[in-house]
């Protein structure tokens, strides 16, 4: 499927989850590249720090909803209160050079040479769109033309895979699950849950480790301190339940 060595970390929804991002990268060692699929911002209390961190690291990122209403690109009338609130103490902290970095992020980013496109939500709603069953993700196979598909938005480790048949299989990817991408003729769409609030019932960070050499997606999980970001949350006076949910996984 590929033929030269390639080591990936693909990243989504840090959220500005800082302690959780660093033990990420800790774990991911020595890559090639580090991809990050959206929502960079938003919830968490260090958003400026994740932005420099992303920097540092030479991040190639797409824009996702948190980071454009952030930037006051989208408003947040379809956020629930607490994510509202979170969007809009976001804005007021951000300086003005992770303002710029989040303003120059677009939507869908094509890699030919690895043959991946990296959205948020979907290929064909970048910013909205939840990709959480079979039918939607098959709806679109046809708005991209790369064999593989990074997604995020539903801070949920999946995978679609196409069955030969037209059809996708739809999974939950659990931690240290690998996916022989060998093996694979057809399209797939991989989300590698989220770094910052994961949503699946665990909360350690989420993240995929791509190895375009061997030819496997494995999914990883990774113990951070909670606490720490909880009380990070606490000192800004960011909503309870959002403070509450990290350790919760959902």
């Amino acid at each position: 499927m590929y033929r030269r060595s390639v080591r990936i970390a693909v990243l989504s929804d840090i959220h500005s989850n800082l302690v959780a991002l660093e033990q990420v990268l800790r774990d991911c060692g020595t890559v090639d590249a580090v991809w990050c699929l959206g929502d960079v911002v938003g919830y968490g209390p260090r958003p400026n720090e994740v932005v420099a961190r992303l920097q540092a690291v030479g991040a190639v990122a797409v824009a996702g909803n948190h980071d454009w209403a952030a930037i006051g690109r989208i408003d947040t009338d379809d956020f629930n209160p607490d994510a509202a609130a979170a969007a809009q103490w976001t804005a007021r902290m951000l300086l003005h050079e992770a303002s710029a970095y989040l303003a120059g992020l677009p939507q869908v980013r094509v890699h030919d040479q690895q043959r991946a496109t990296l959205v948020h939500g979907s290929p064909r709603d970048p910013l909205w769109e939840y990709l959480l069953d079979a039918h939607r993700a098959a709806a679109n196979l046809a708005h991209f033309a790369t064999q593989l598909c990074l997604f995020g938005h539903t801070h949920i480790p999946s995978r679609f895979v196409d069955r030969g048949d037209g059809r996708l299989r739809a999974e939950y990817a659990e931690p240290d699950d690998v996916l022989d991408l060998q093996q694979l003729q057809g399209k797939l769409l991989l989300n590698p849950g989220s770094v910052g609030q994961p949503r699946d019932g665990d909360p350690r960070a989420a993240y995929l480790l791509l190895d375009l050499g061997q030819g496997t997606a494995t999914w990883r999980r990774v113990e951070y301190d909670v606490w720490e970001t909880q009380q990070q949350m606490i000192e800004a006076k960011l909503p309870r339940w959002l403070v509450e949910r990290l350790a919760l996984g959902r």
